[in-house]
């Protein structure tokens, strides 16, 4: 059975799914994936599991990616690392509207989502018992929407146009809060700056917490290429997160 901190983290992500589900997006935008919705046993599972109890620090992500979080329902969820590290295995359905270049496979996909590696292999490295981490550690993601042109390209929500991003940030933001209020975090960390900037946004609402930030891992960023593991362990070093 949920925890009630478990069950309040199900709720807010039920929703979110709800509130962001009548949204609509204009061209480029083709295709929407929401993987709280097709993968959501996967999600509830993440959340029942690890989710149980309040938190030392939240890391915080952006959006899915193509071969994560959109293939499996965990955020940052490489299907190696949420299948053989967290022992997390659950059916996924198909997404509406599912665009040819990125099908949705599930845990079946075998493609690896290089940020999700770089993150979850990082913390697998130091807590080889998931449990370990979990005790003290959580990871979201501030949206979980998956924004596609019709070349198969990802469209950040950083790019959507001022009049469709913003219903999505006001809706985001009060999934955010809530997650911050049921896990009590003393440090709150983004990981890159776009989610930085969100915590920063609700810093006002969301009582006070310890911000901090550590690189994206993703392969677009130059400096996440070189070392991104130490670079990330130095940073949560120098910032008083990790002793």
């Amino acid at each position: 059975m949920p925890s009630e901190i478990a069950k309040g983290l199900i709720e807010a992500a039920r929703s979110l799914t709800e509130v962001l589900g009548g949204l609509r997006f204009g061209p480029p935008v083709t295709h929407l994936y929401n993987p709280l919705r097709y993968a959501a046993a996967a999600h509830a599972e993440y959340l029942t599991r690890f989710g149980d109890s309040k938190k030392r620090v939240l890391f915080l992500g952006m959006n899915p990616g193509p071969y994560g979080m959109a293939q499996t329902g965990v955020p940052f969820g490489e299907v190696a690392a949420v299948r053989d590290w967290m022992g997390i295995e659950c059916a996924v359905a198909r997404p509406e509207n599912e665009h040819p270049k990125r099908p949705i496979q599930g845990f079946a996909c075998a493609r690896s989502e290089v940020s999700g590696r770089r993150l979850w292999g990082f913390f697998g490295e130091r807590f080889p018992r998931p449990e370990d981490f979990f005790r003290d550690h959580f990871v979201a993601n501030y949206c979980p929407l998956v924004w596609m042109e019709a070349s198969g390209r990802n469209r950040t929500p950083d790019k959507l146009p001022v009049s469709e991003r913003e219903p999505v940030e006001a809706a985001c933001d009060a999934h955010l809060l809530k997650v911050v209020e049921w896990l009590d975090p003393e440090w709150v960390v983004g990981v890159g700056g776009f989610a930085e900037k969100r915590l920063e946004m609700i810093s006002d609402r969301s009582g006070p917490r310890r911000r901090g930030r550590i690189l994206h891992p993703s392969p677009a960023s130059p400096a996440a290429n070189r070392d991104w593991a130490g670079t990330a362990h130095r940073q949560l070093k120098e910032q008083g997160i990790w002793g």
